[in-house]
């Protein structure tokens, strides 16, 4: 009996041992095929990448210089339209570089076309007045209006 039970625990062993190479085995050839593929075509990024990133595609990199002030209204329009670009901040003037395609050109002119008419369109806005002065000036107008109130004890009413 003993010898029987440790027959079946080697032949058990053994054969997890074999299903368990064979299962690695298999799990290396998909992970050598998954790398094999991947190298063979990079993932191209879009949008917003590093300069490095854009300067991989091989696709000739031209640049502008644009202020800090609107990065964000900047990059809304530039993801409107599709256009891959990098920034690049120029710490001596405190102004950004975009990089952008050399065949992204013309996307890049109706960005900056359409970015251009919205910053103008804020500058030329008056600006909004503030809630505080409004809210000051309507407790003022509020306490210049308030006269003694007192209660016509004839009526029942109030007096003005």
């Amino acid at each position: 009996m003993q010898d029987e039970v440790r027959d079946k625990s080697v032949a058990l062993a053994i054969r997890v041992g074999k299903t368990g190479g064979r299962l690695t085995a298999d799990l290396l050839k998909w992970a050598m095929r998954q790398y094999l593929t991947q190298a063979r075509n990079p993932k191209i990024h879009h949008g917003k990448q590093t300069v490095k990133q854009l300067v991989r595609q091989n696709a000739g990199v031209q640049n502008i210089e644009i202020t800090d002030k609107n990065i964000k209204s900047f990059e809304r329009i530039a993801k409107k339209y599709g256009v891959d670009f990098a920034l690049k901040k120029d710490p001596s003037q405190g102004k950004y570089l975009v990089f952008f395609k050399a065949r992204d050109a013309d996307a890049l002119n109706a960005a900056f076309s359409e970015y251009a008419a919205k910053s103008l369109n804020r500058a030329q806005k008056p600006p909004k007045p503030s809630l505080l002065a409004q809210l000051s000036y309507f407790k003022e107008a509020v306490k210049n209006m308030a006269q003694d109130v007192a209660k016509n004890r004839d009526k029942g009413g109030i007096e003005l």
